[in-house]
């Protein structure tokens, strides 16, 4: 709730104390800020609060909904007995009013919301490879894999594109050692199966185009209030590192493309991690170090990071060091760890000398918190016991035909409703692949035609061969019966005028008894003559 230019958030308890009002100085809400507290202890509804009350200022915000009910804030409060108490507690009867907030619902696998999408090349290989769970030898090789992609000027857009980079190089490993370095095919191998395994998640919802435009989380409502921006992470929240990842690259983004501004009246934006922890847990020293610089280094360009966890311990030292504005709900302690926990919770707080900070801290019931906020100075307010103002609109989540409805009415769901899968590395690969396999189609082609073509030639010149002698052995055997016919005739004329022959010398010598016998004689002599004459010939 506004209150002459501050946000107005908490009283000062308990209840037999003077009414006295906390205040979150806009001025210093890019100082960064902590809300923690066990389940079930209020953080919520202070997530809420505190982001009327930035809208109502025209402060775009953004924050993940890892339990559904965040989106409540479109729709207003209902009136109830308990919200009536509330009320007479902070005495804001005439300030309050049960209303809904300018809402974008965004979701990355776009079942809830309008789908929220960055491409392979945007994320970078530093936060891909944190996803992918990759040791150092294969984030190595994801790098290489990238700078490869851009040298060959391939787009890395989605799953399949970075897949098909990794096959290629793989394939052609030794074209690329002497420039890029030994590939392991085999390290190659697992980064690929583990890309298959992310896509099972949902990655190849989550990695493709239209890309988010980070300043479109900057717009405002119709009437002015800034746009509250929810990422619906019921799914995704399921999916540590893809949430963690994603979360990552939004910061990083932010800090990439905002100018330097300095200190403002009021922060350009506020971002609010939920799960908070799973920034940070299984982070590489490297990406810490990222992560630790941004937070430093992003108050300047006008953006307030609000970290939202169950335990103070769960955000590293150098970070929890850099977030002036701490609200800390209720903590358990129930085992010496627990223990531990509280007290160093109480001692990152200032102490109040009105009470022991420790011991508040463990006993807070639901809508409660330990409290310390910066003033224009930026000096930490020493502790303080406070309960926190119930929101305006609904604590509850909305049904399905209210989001539907949220979600489709928004001009950002026609920019990013449908996914586009435009030419990049897949598709130039695919068709290099193509190329290679037509050239070689082709080739086999050609060696099958010439093969055959020579096995043509041969068949032929085995049949022309082959009729050649069928021929000759024709002509051949025409040539033995036509002189069989000569050498009959010429035997039947060599008999004919042997017999003849022999007739007359037989008669001249024997008289007409010898005429048989000389005739027969001259017969065969005349045959056999004339047979050898022709066989000679």
């Amino acid at each position: 709730m506004n209150d002459n230019g501050k946000i107005y958030f908490a009283k000062k308890g308990p209840e037999e104390r003077p009414d006295e009002k906390i205040y979150l100085n806009p001025s210093m809400a890019n100082r960064h800020g902590f809300i923690g507290g066990a389940t079930g202890t209020g953080k919520s509804v202070t997530l809420k609060v505190l982001a009327e009350s930035f809208s109502d200022m025209g402060v775009p915000t953004f924050f993940s909904d890892v339990k559904g009910d965040m989106a409540g804030i479109a729709v207003p409060g209902e009136d109830s007995e308990g919200m009536q108490k509330r009320l007479d507690r902070f005495d804001i009867r005439d300030q309050f009013q049960y209303r809904g907030f300018p809402v974008t619902i965004y979701d990355i696998y776009g079942e809830k919301g309008i789908p929220l999408r960055t491409t392979v090349s945007e994320m970078g290989p530093q936060l891909m490879a944190q996803i992918l769970d990759l040791n150092d030898t294969q984030s190595d090789l994801l790098a290489v894999s990238y700078k490869i992609a851009d040298d060959q000027q391939m787009l890395l857009i989605d799953t399949k594109d970075l897949k098909s980079i990794l096959t290629y190089i793989s394939e052609n490993a030794a074209e690329f050692e002497m420039e890029y370095g030994h590939i392991t095919k085999t390290s190659m191998a697992t980064i690929i199966r583990s890309i298959v395994a992310l896509e099972a998640e949902g990655a190849d919802r989550f990695f493709g185009e239209p890309a988010i435009n980070i300043t479109d989380f900057f717009t405002l409502g119709p009437d002015g209030r800034g746009m509250v921006n929810i990422l619906d992470a019921e799914t995704l929240i399921s999916k540590p590192k893809l949430y963690s990842a994603f979360m990552l690259y939004l910061l990083s983004e932010l800090f990439e493309i905002l100018p330097e501004v300095g200190d403002l009246e009021k922060p350009k934006m506020v971002f609010f991690f939920d799960e908070a922890h799973l920034l940070f847990n299984n982070a590489s020293k490297a990406l810490l170090e990222k992560i630790q610089q941004v937070v430093k280094l992003i108050r300047s360009k006008g953006i307030g990071l609000f970290f939202i966890t169950q335990s103070p311990g769960d955000i590293p030292s150098a970070v929890m060091a850099q977030l002036g504005n701490k609200i800390e709900h209720g903590l358990h302690a129930y085992t010496p760890a627990e223990q531990k926990v509280v007290k160093a919770a109480a001692d990152s707080f200032r102490e109040n000398p009105d009470f022991d900070t420790e011991d508040v801290l463990k006993n807070l019931g639901t809508g409660e918190a330990v409290v310390s906020t910066l003033d224009e100075n930026g000096a930490p307010s020493v502790a303080e016991y406070a309960y926190i103002l119930p929101p305006e609109s609904s604590m509850g989540a909305i049904s399905d035909e209210t989001r539907d409805r949220l979600v489709k009415e928004s001009l950002l769901y026609t920019k990013y409703g449908t996914m586009v899968d435009p030419d990049s590395a897949y598709e130039i690969l695919a068709r290099m692949k193509a190329q290679v396999t037509e050239a070689q189609e082709q080739a086999a082609a050609l060696a099958a035609q010439q093969k055959q073509e020579e096995k043509e030639a041969k068949e032929q010149a085995k049949a022309e061969e082959k009729a050649q002698k069928e021929a000759e052995r024709e002509a051949a055997k025409k040539e033995k019966e036509v002189n069989k016919i000569k050498t009959n005739v010429a035997k039947t004329t060599g008999s004919s005028v042997g017999r003849e022959v022999g007739k007359i010398v037989g008669e001249a010598v024997l008289g007409k008894k010898g005429r048989t016998i000389f005739g027969n004689i001259g017969s065969t002599i005349g045959r056999n003559i004339m047979g050898t004459l022709t066989k000679n010939k």
